[in-house]
């Protein structure tokens, strides 16, 4: 299966073939722009169009390595031709989200050393969770105004796909090197000149500055080396 939000996070419309249909419900295509739920971020919705009939793509997940589109009307079939539609709006928030996300984590790793441990990005707020021993939340805030900046700095967001090997000279990537099996050949890269580099297979804007400013208004202390931030847009 094509994967063409890696390539084009701004991509809405895509042509493509059904390759099988479990149940009614669960359809495989041979090509999507439907980003599936993982990574901490939601999955798309929006549609599948065939002759003149819509099916509400109503979620979307990776199993067993394969994406499947979950509609919610039955009547598709393995070899129809379909277009598919993503709800925009939705798939644009969550990609302001997660390159803010990317622009706090890297401050709050460049500031204190924390590992980041996990993010969830919603539709109204989003959270990252972090390893850190101090929890000073007059300090958290202040990250507030720096990720502020980054933005109003109108950066470019660039994504590469690059040879294992390459990749791996990354010092941010090299790091994760374990979570990579042996057979992915290809490793996408989200950069943020002189903010942040990591391998990320979510969605992004091409520039900081389509990104509202963010607020932090909840930090939490989750126990032992484990801290939560919650941020919004303004």
């Amino acid at each position: 299966m094509e994967l063409l939000y890696l390539k084009d996070c701004y991509l809405t419309e895509f042509d493509a073939v059904i390759e099988s249909v479990k149940g009614d419900k669960y359809v495989v295509l041979d090509k999507t722009a439907f980003y599936p739920n993982s990574g901490g971020q939601l999955s798309d919705t929006g549609v599948l169009i065939h002759s003149g009939k819509e099916y509400p793509v109503i979620f979307v997940g990776k199993f067993n390595g394969i994406i499947s589109h979950e509609v919610s009307v039955s009547g598709l079939s393995q070899g129809d031709s379909v277009k598919g539609m993503i709800d925009w709006d939705r798939r644009y928030n969550f990609m302001k989200y997660h390159t803010a996300s990317h622009i706090l984590s890297a401050i709050i790793h460049s500031e204190t050393g924390a590992q980041i441990s996990g993010n969830q990005i919603g539709e109204k707020k989003t959270r990252i969770d972090f390893s850190l021993e101090d929890f000073d939340r007059e300090l958290i805030k202040s990250y507030e105004a720096k990720v502020n900046e980054v933005i109003d700095r109108k950066l470019p967001v660039e994504i590469d796909i690059m040879p294992r090997d390459e990749a791996f000279n990354i010092p941010s990537v090299v790091k994760l090197k374990d979570a990579f099996p042996p057979d992915i050949s290809e490793i996408r890269v989200i950069t943020i000149p002189d903010i942040d580099r990591q391998a990320c297979g979510g969605t992004h804007v091409a520039n900081t500055g389509e990104i509202p400013h963010i607020e932090i208004f909840k930090a939490e202390n989750k126990g032992k080396n484990n801290r939560r931030v919650h941020f919004r847009f303004v």
